[in-house]
């Protein structure tokens, strides 16, 4: 059975979906930030494992852009939009610790996660069922 698309739910939908778009784009920047600024004991395991998560992170940024156009919307379309519209906090502290950049990446991919979850309510609401 197909739910029935409200008026509403369709503009709710698309602007958290441009919303986890520009916290996946913020949040690739900040984890690269963290690849390039990482020193001490744990340089080398850090710096691999940041570097992979940016790279996961991006992959997932034209899924979510090609599902706002798949829902009739334009996606963002700068840095400025892109910063307007994250709820990822920026850290230019390149001299910070190793282990903070961590527990700052955790806080932030923990958010994501909960975005993610209330994203899909939105998407149910929508009628999208592959958001």
């Amino acid at each position: 059975m197909s739910l029935t698309v409200t008026d509403n739910a369709r503009p709710v939908l698309i602007d958290r979906l441009n919303t986890l778009l520009a916290d996946h784009f913020a949040l690739y920047i900040k984890t690269k930030n963290f690849h390039w600024h990482v020193r001490g004991p744990s340089f080398r395991d850090l710096h691999l494992l940041f570097d992979e998560q940016a790279t996961e992170i991006l992959a997932l940024t034209d899924l979510i852009a090609e599902r706002v156009r798949k829902n009739g919307a334009d996606t963002l379309t700068s840095i400025g939009a892109i910063g307007a519209k994250s709820q990822v906090r920026d850290q230019d502290d390149a001299a910070l610790g190793a282990m903070a950049m961590a527990t700052e990446l955790r806080a932030d991919n923990a958010a994501l996660v909960t975005a993610l979850r209330e994203l899909k309510e939105a998407a149910t609401a929508a009628g999208d069922n592959a958001t």
